[in-house]
């Protein structure tokens, strides 16, 4: 289990105050605006995402990794040529759909911290489409299963996730129940789902 600033030892606990905590984060994330001002399309952006959502549970948030780490027998990018491979992609086109898909694929492959990789970057993709497209993802029309399995595998094809995450469009780009619903869509591919977005009170 991951160290942790909440002083936890055991997982069970520790995943669900990291879901409730983060959860909330990202509804702050919304409703302050200050996803507007967050850089888009690059890893300078995704790691302030990653910190503001996790920065009250982990102390390495919007660092890149030192360590390898795999997920379902697919190794991620090699931590040594990680700065590299993240250069690559900051440099990568994004003025229409494919290549903003392809740019998120090759980011996951990247998987750039030790954890709450896919939840920082579906919020990072969702940013890059509604600035260049002017769409976001439902990520509430998406199942889960269909999902996992288009991502796991993007690396050799990206043709399947393409087509998932294009029929999930929708132009409510500053709508805030797709937003809410979408994290908590996010957060059960990951099998976070004790808690509901809509329920958390930011002030609290």
């Amino acid at each position: 289990m991951l160290d942790n600033k909440l002083g936890i030892r055991d997982s069970v606990e520790l995943a669900r105050e990291e879901e409730r905590i983060t959860k909330k984060k990202a509804l702050e994330l919304f409703e302050t605006g200050k996803l507007n001002s967050i850089e888009v399309g690059t890893f300078r952006g995704l790691a302030e995402i990653h910190k503001y959502l996790f920065e009250d549970i982990y102390e390495f948030v919007g660092k890149i990794r030192k360590e390898n780490i795999s997920k379902s027998n697919f190794r991620f990018a090699s931590a040594v040529y990680l700065e590299e491979a993240l250069k690559k992609i900051d440099d990568m086109p994004q003025s229409n759909f494919d290549e903003i898909v392809e740019k998120y694929v090759e980011m996951n492959i990247a998987h750039p911290f030790r954890e709450g990789n896919g939840r920082s970057t579906r919020i990072w993709l969702d940013m890059i489409l509604k600035k260049k497209i002017g769409k976001v993802v439902d990520w509430s029309k998406i199942d889960k299963e269909d999902y996992l399995l288009a991502m796991e595998r993007s690396p050799i094809k990206n043709t399947e996730i393409k087509i998932l995450l294009n029929n999930a469009l929708t132009d409510k780009i500053d709508d805030r129940e797709v937003y809410m619903k979408g994290v908590d869509s996010s957060y059960n591919y990951e099998g976070y789902n004790l808690f509901r977005t809509s329920e958390l009170n930011t002030n609290e």
